[in-house]
């Protein structure tokens, strides 16, 4: 375990010091920044959705944890679609960049929906919780369906 925890510790300070120097990053560097957010994303979504589904109990402080953390994470999503990066390895469709303001739209909901997520899970109350993680999830898919390229 602990050699996970330094592996995400190394992948969070290589996608920081990648995000501070994004106005000059190669499109492969803004692509790794982009899908190091997402599976830090994913890393903190993941424990939601099993207490959501009632796959693991609920634990508020857990909940409120990870929810805090997708919440600091939400807004830094554009920074990963700077232009350039749309060629390369990437599960990113040009869509994308076709249609930005669309996509802008939708990260920027995924941003507002997430950080309400935060504020909410602080309440501790597991139905509240529960209903806006959903809205969370409406507003990650809604992305992924029209943008990212299906595995």
């Amino acid at each position: 375990m602990s050699r996970f925890r330094f592996f995400v510790a190394a992948s969070a300070l290589a996608v920081s010091a990648i995000a501070f120097a994004h106005d000059s990053a190669k499109p492969e560097d803004v692509i790794d920044y982009r899908q190091g957010l997402m599976t830090v994303i994913g890393w903190n979504f993941g424990p939601l959705g099993a207490m959501v589904k009632g796959k693991h109990p609920f634990e508020a402080a857990e909940f409120a944890k990870h929810a805090g953390r997708i919440a600091n994470l939400s807004d830094q999503i554009l920074e990963g679609f700077a232009k350039g990066s749309d060629k390369g390895k990437t599960d990113a469709k040009p869509d994308v960049w076709a249609n930005w303001d669309d996509f802008q739209s939708k990260a920027k909901d995924l941003d507002t929906q997430a950080k309400l997520l935060a504020e909410v899970a602080k309440a501790n109350d597991e139905a509240k919780d529960k209903e806006q993680f959903k809205k969370v999830a409406e507003a990650c898919k809604a992305c992924h369906d029209k943008y990212k390229k299906k595995d």
